[in-house]
């Protein structure tokens, strides 16, 4: 009887290369958010989500916000990863599904992230900031995994 060793690297890491560079696109702008509210938030109270205010309140502004974006945002990773491994589609449902992917992930993670990171010093509305984010998420994604070019 054979057994299946499974691996760190295997559940970790996503297999195919072109959703290793989304997460990684994704998470920078994540850390955006993360590393500008670190920076500038002196009190829990100035925090907006109130969840991420919560874990400050109960935890400290840097610890509280680190489990918060921990938390949060692991079933972005953990979802991405098992795509790479478990699905395989046609291409050109590939693409689709990719774009559909590219502009959920462009306006409710990019955009969210990147307007709340650029809240603390940018004084424009929420649609403006987030906006500009998707549309910076989308170019990137043009410029950095060039999804036009594979099929």
């Amino acid at each position: 009887m054979e057994t299946k060793a499974i691996s760190l690297k295997y559940l970790f890491f996503p297999r195919n290369n072109q959703w290793l560079k989304r997460i990684l696109l994704v998470f920078s702008f994540i850390l955006f958010d993360y590393f500008s509210t670190i920076i500038f938030c002196n009190a829990p109270y100035q925090e907006a989500n109130l969840y991420a205010r919560g874990f400050m309140e109960n935890f400290g502004i840097t610890a509280g916000l680190t489990l918060f974006v921990l938390l949060a945002n692991m079933p972005i990773y953990v979802t991405l990863t098992l795509d790479s491994h478990l699905v395989k589609f046609p291409p050109k449902i590939e693409t689709i599904a990719e774009l559909i992917v590219d502009l959920l992930f462009a306006w409710f993670v990019a955009g969210l992230h990147f307007s709340g990171g650029t809240s603390w010093f940018w004084n424009a509305s929420n649609l403006t900031r987030n906006l500009i984010g998707a549309v910076l998420y989308i170019f990137l994604v043009l410029l950095i995994i060039k999804p036009y070019k594979r099929h």
